[in-house]
């Protein structure tokens, strides 16, 4: 599974999502969206997002049980 988190420097939201990623030991990617005038005009108003395998399954705001839902790893410790 590959996950890629989008964001960008100075957001809490995405510092936020970056350490619940951490905490439920998943290992991702993380792209800042400052780095491509394209992907900071498509998610500057709807970071962070999380990409799992390809497709962008969740942004804004997510706890755990969203994340365990969109890698599927519900039920798992």
């Amino acid at each position: 599974m590959r996950l890629v988190l989008y964001g960008r420097p100075g957001c809490h939201l995405c510092e936020d999502a970056a350490a619940l990623l951490d905490g439920l030991g998943l290992a991702f990617e993380e792209v800042d969206i400052e780095a491509d005038d394209a992907l900071l005009k498509a998610m500057l108003e709807r970071i962070p997002v999380l990409e799992v395998d390809g497709e962008q399954r969740l942004e804004l705001l997510f706890g755990a049980e969203d994340v365990r839902r969109a890698t599927g790893t519900v039920g798992r410790a």
